[in-house]
C-alpha cells in the first residue's frame, strides 16, 4: 500500500544519545499525523530533516479511458455479416425461380430453405468458432472468418442451379463466426470490471448490427441485375449472364477490405498466459455450460432472442392484415415509415438510456425491467388493433396519436438484447473461456433464427384465418404468455459479483492445496 506518512530522521555519530525506536510500517488504520516518537518525558527529537508528511488524500485507481477507436473498427467489422446475411432477400425468390425452373407454388419453400440454410449451419460451427479463439487468438480469427464469408458471398453470385446456391450459402455460413470473436473482444477491449464502459460498447454494438440488417437488403436489390436497371453499362457483359454477380461482388469486396483493415489496425485482446491456457485445455464444453450460473443466462439468453425473432416475424404482416381481420392495414409506405421510427428510437435507447440506466441498476436491473415491461408491449399491438376495428372517428384518432408514441416507449425492451450479453460475459467462469461461452450463446441464437420467422410468420397466419378463436388475436395471447415466461426467467438470474467471489475463492484454496 502506497504509505500516507513518510518520515526520514538523520542523526550525528558525534551525539551519543539512545536512537529512537523505528516508525511501525503504516497500515490502513494508520492515522494521519502519528506521534513522534521520543526517548523520554520532553526528550528533544535528534538533529536532522524535519519529517516530511504527505496529507494528500490517498489516490484512487482510475478506470481506463474507453477504447473508443477499437470498438468502432470492430463495430465496422460487425456490420458484414447481417449485410451478408439480408442481401439476398430482395432477390432470392426470383434468382432460386430462374436457377431451378421452380413453379410459383415452390418458389417460398426453396427460398426459405436457403434463406435459413446460413442461420443453422452457423449453429453447428460457432462452438469451433469460439474455441479456436480460446486457442489461437481472437484478431487471427476474426480476420479468417470474415474473408471466408467475403468469398462465400461473392460466389453466391455466380450460381446457376439450386445446388450451388445452397452449397454457396452454406459456406457463408460455415464462416459466418466473425460475431462471437467480435463480442468477445469488445468484452475484453473494455475489460471485465468496467461494466459501464461495456453496456456503452455493446450499445454501438447493436447499432452496427441494425445498420447492417437495414443496409443489406438495400444493396442487395439496388445492385441486383444491374444489366436492366443500368443498360448503359452493364448490358450484354458478365452482369447479364450472371445478373446478381454485382451485388454479391460489392458486398464481398466490402468483407475483404473490412479483413485488412482489422488486420493491421484492431489489436489482439486474448491474454496468453499460461494459467488461463491450462484452463482452456482442462474445461470441456459441458463443464462450461453447467458452472454455476452459466445454464440459466443460456435459457434467459435463448428465450429473449426467441421474443425478438417472434415479434419481428409477426410485425410487418400485422401492420400489413387488413383491419377487419386484426390488422392495422398499413400501406407499405407507412409500414417503412413506422419501422424507421420505431429502429431510430431503439437507437436512442440504446446509446442514451441504456448505459446510465446499466451503471444505475445493473445488468441483471435492466433484465428485469425489460421481463416486465415485455408482457405490456405485447399487447399494445391487439389493444391499439381493437381501437381501430370499431371504426369510430373518434378511437382511430387516438389510435394515430398514441400508437406511435408507444410503440417507440415500448422499443424500450430491446435493452435486454444487449443486456444479456453483458450477463454472459459476467458468467463466465474462466476470461480465456469467454470466447467458447459467448460461441454457445451465439449458437443458441443462430437456432432460434433459422425457424422462428418461418414458424411464427404460419402461426400469425393460422390465428388471422381462426377469427372464430379470440377473433383472430389468439397469437398475441401466446406472446404474452411467452413474455410472461421471460418474467418469471428474469427472476432467477445469479448474482454475479457473488460468483466472482466464490470462484477467486476456489481459485486461492486451489492454489494453496497445490503449495502445501
Amino acid at each position: 500500500m502506497r504509505s500516507l506518512l513518510s518520515s526520514t530522521y538523520s542523526s550525528s555519530s558525534s551525539l551519543q544519545q539512545p536512537s529512537p525506536p523505528p516508525l511501525k510500517p503504516p497500515t490502513e488504520q494508520t492515522p494521519l499525523l502519528l506521534p513522534l516518537p521520543t526517548t523520554g518525558g520532553d526528550a528533544a527529537l535528534p538533529p536532522g530533516p524535519s519529517p516530511t508528511i504527505n496529507n494528500d488524500p490517498p489516490e484512487e485507481e482510475s478506470e481506463p479511458p474507453f477504447p473508443a477507436s477499437q470498438i468502432l473498427l470492430l463495430c465496422l467489422a460487425r456490420l458484414l455479416e447481417p449485410i451478408a446475411f439480408f442481401s439476398i432477400f430482395p432477390y432470392i425468390n426470383k434468382m432460386a425461380q430462374e436457377n431451378g425452373a421452380l413453379p410459383d407454388t415452390d418458389v417460398g419453400f426453396y427460398s426459405g430453405l436457403i434463406e435459413s440454410l446460413f442461420s443453422l449451419t452457423q449453429m453447428f460451427v460457432m462452438v469451433f468458432w469460439g474455441r479456436a479463439s480460446d486457442s489461437f487468438g481472437r484478431k487471427p480469427v476474426l480476420v479468417a472468418s470474415i474473408v471466408g464469408v467475403s468469398l462465400a458471398t461473392m460466389l453466391f453470385g455466380t450460381a446457376k442451379t439450386i445446388t450451388e446456391m445452397i452449397v454457396y450459402r452454406c459456406a457463408a455460413g460455415v464462416f459466418a463466426g466473425n460475431v462471437v470473436t467480435i463480442r468477445t473482444m469488445i468484452a475484453e477491449q473494455c475489460g471485465q470490471r468496467s461494466g459501464n464502459h461495456q453496456a456503452k460498447a455493446f450499445g454501438w454494438f447493436s447499432i452496427a448490427n441494425n445498420m447492417g440488417i437495414s443496409l443489406g437488403p438495400l444493396m442487395g436489390g439496388m445492385l441486383a441485375e444491374p444489366a436492366g436497371t443500368w443498360p448503359g453499362f452493364f448490358e450484354g457483359g458478365l452482369m447479364e449472364r450472371y445478373p446478381y454477380l454485382l451485388s454479391s461482388l460489392v458486398i464481398g469486396g466490402m468483407g475483404l477490405g473490412c479483413a485488412g483493415v482489422v488486420g493491421v489496425w484492431v489489436e489482439e485482446t486474448l491474454d496468453r498466459g499460461t494459467e488461463g491456457k491450462r484452463e482452456v485445455e482442462r474445461m470441456t464444453v459441458g463443464q462450461l455450460v453447467r458452472s454455476p450460473g452459466v445454464g440459466i443466462v443460456l435459457v434467459v439468453n435463448g428465450w429473449v432472442m426467441l421474443l425478438a425473432y417472434s415479434y419481428t416475424a409477426i410485425l410487418p404482416v400485422f401492420w400489413f392484415t387488413k383491419v377487419e381481420l386484426g390488422g392495422f392495414g398499413f400501406s407499405p409506405v407507412q409500414i417503412s415509415w413506422l419501422m424507421g421510427l420505431t429502429g431510430l428510437s431503439q437507437a436512442v435507447w440504446m446509446l442514451a438510456i441504456f448505459p446510465r440506466l446499466q451503471a444505475r441498476i445493473g445488468t441483471n436491473g435492466v433484465m428485469r425491467v425489460c421481463a416486465k415491461a415485455y408482457p405490456f408491449f405485447f399487447a399494445l399491438g391487439p389493444v391499439f388493433s381493437m381501437l381501430v376495428r370499431t371504426g369510430r372517428p373518434e378511437f382511430v384518432t387516438v389510435f394515430w396519436v398514441c400508437a406511435p408514441v408507444f410503440f417507440c416507449l415500448g422499443s424500450g425492451v430491446s435493452m435486454s438484447f444487449t443486456a444479456i450479453q453483458l450477463a454472459v460475459n459476467d458468467v463466465a467462469p474462466v476470461a480465456r473461456m469467454l470466447g467458447t461461452l459467448v460461441s454457445i450463446s451465439q449458437a443458441v441464437v443462430s437456432g432460434m433464427r433459422s425457424f422462428s420467422p418461418a414458424l411464427f410468420a404460419s402461426l400469425y397466419a393460422l390465428s388471422v384465418k381462426a377469427q372464430w378463436l379470440l377473433h383472430g388475436y389468439s397469437i398475441w395471447v401466446l406472446m404474452v404468455a411467452m413474455a410472461l415466461v421471460f418474467t418469471v426467467l428474469s427472476l432467477w438470474l445469479p448474482d454475479y459479483e457473488q460468483l466472482k467471489k466464490e470462484r477467486e475463492a476456489r481459485a486461492e484454496g486451489e492454489s494453496e492445496r497445490l503449495l502445501a
